[in-house]
């Protein structure tokens, strides 16, 4: 069967009070549109159109992708008129499938029930009973079957006590709905076409117009303000938890935790409080999160502890961190960060694109640039690799067992031999050879007549 998707995003979402187009707004991590694109995606689609207006280039560049067509509705005249700016380009052959971009939890079980509905002979509505359906048109009935859907603004009193809303969600055979958008019309308080003028179109046609119930009021809410946004944010994200608690996962508290991408865990893994996970993450067995980290495209091998306040972003390289390895609190992992096992990374310590061997420590205070350190070295309070010479990064190497004392500073490119020590406080430039001892500082003076200044009167 031929399919047509069209996704209405041409709003400009006024009550949002933003700029920023509305379904350009994100949720979870990802903007409203694309989660409407994602559950379309799985359907089979011969082709999807997406109507934009307000910020039409900026919704355009945002959501580009291959097979992908867009089409503009200006000026913005109702639901109805976005749609005529679609049928031109809809295959007659099957089913027109209408979602919009502002209600991004749809599911796509939800939609494959709403196309074998239609048939691609019969109108079929997504519908639900709200306890509070202001603001929403609704669907009147006659005898049982559908008989129109009246807008809340052109509804009587009577018809604004009907529980039961059209979600804006439809699929309609391609054909008829051409010949239903063209005989539109604006005769109503807001002088705009309304899409759901088709439903009395069909009923008048003879044909059969159906409901299909959606499985809850969170996967047909719409976003039109930020609080309605925030709503949906903590609905989608209790969703996330449940989920990750019915596979095994200990989170301390499902209301304090956020998914803003893909996390895989193993057994026995425990998430305290407030922590955000972006991007893809995995989590092997037994690792422990502790509250209020940020990890972002980053691995955490089995064992492994992260404590508190602790963050990991991987960037484009990603961060990973070895079994058994300690990191935090308070520390800072960046993109191509590999930790081994056993490593311990402590408070205020930040590593970048370094590799640390197993055992290796850097418990404090200290910052490992563009490195790669052998195991069970010891890198001092203070100390600093050096990496970037204004122009170029270089690498710095440190073999292993190595202590590197207090306040050191390491001038890239340089290598420190295996079992080497550096004395504290001190700055070297050049290679520092293994099993010794080396230090580069100024010797330790005192002046007996030196007087501290004072302040002038």
């Amino acid at each position: 069967m031929v399919l047509n998707v069209v996704i209405m995003a041409a709003g400009k979402g006024t009550r949002m009070r933003s700029a920023r187009p509305k379904v350009l707004h994100t949720l979870a991590g990802r903007h409203l549109l694309q989660h409407v694109l994602d559950a379309a995606a799985g359907l089979g689609a011969s082709r999807t159109i997406v109507v934009t207006g307000h910020g039409a280039a900026e919704v355009e560049r945002a959501c580009a992708a291959p097979g992908l067509a867009f089409v503009r509705q200006e000026p913005q005249l109702g639901t109805g008129h976005a749609l005529q700016q679609a049928a031109p380009l809809l295959d007659d052959a099957g089913t027109t499938l209408v979602l919009n971009g502002d209600v991004p939890l749809i599911e796509a079980e939800t939609l494959q029930k709403l196309v074998a509905a239609s048939s691609g002979d019969r109108l079929a509505l997504l519908t639900v009973e709200l306890a509070e359906p202001k603001g929403y048109g609704r669907v009147l009935r006659r005898g049982g079957a559908i008989a129109a859907i009246v807008e809340e603004k052109d509804a009587s009193p009577a018809e604004r006590e009907v529980a039961e809303i059209y979600t804006g969600v439809m699929a309609a055979p391609t054909a008829a709905l051409k010949r239903w958008l063209a005989a539109l019309k604006n005769d109503n308080a807001a002088g705009e076409y309304y899409l759901t003028d088709v439903v009395g179109l069909a009923v008048a046609a003879g044909t059969p117009v159906v409901g299909v119930a959606a499985a809850g009021e969170t996967e047909v809410l719409g976003v039109n303000s930020a609080a309605q946004l925030a709503d949906l944010e903590r609905r989608l994200q209790r969703r996330f938890a449940e989920r990750l608690m019915s596979e095994g996962v200990r989170l301390a508290d499902p209301a304090r935790f956020d998914l803003r991408g893909t996390l895989r865990c193993g057994s026995d893994v425990e998430i305290d409080v407030g922590c955000i996970f972006e991007g893809e993450v995995e989590l092997g067995d037994e690792v422990k999160i502790g509250a209020y980290c940020m990890l972002r495209n980053a691995r955490v091998a089995a064992g492994a502890t992260i404590r508190p306040y602790t963050h990991i972003d991987g960037e484009a390289l990603g961060a990973s961190v070895g079994e058994g390895a300690i990191v935090g609190p308070f520390a800072r992992l960046r993109g191509g960060a590999a930790l081994g096992p056993e490593v311990h990374i402590g408070n205020f310590v930040e590593v970048k694109n370094s590799v640390l061997g197993r055992g290796a420590k850097a418990n404090h205070l200290a910052y490992l640039g563009d490195a790669d350190v052998g195991e069970r070295v010891n890198y001092g309070a203070g100390a600093i690799t050096a990496n970037y010479d204004g122009a170029n990064k270089h690498r710095t190497t440190i073999g292993a067992d190595a202590h590197i004392g207090s306040n050191v500073v390491l001038v890239a490119p340089i290598k420190i031999g295996e079992g080497a020590t550096v004395g504290g406080g001190s700055t070297l430039a050049n290679d520092a050879p293994a099993g010794q001892l080396t230090v580069a500082r100024a010797r330790q003076s005192s002046f007996a007549d030196w007087k501290r200044p004072t302040k002038k009167r």
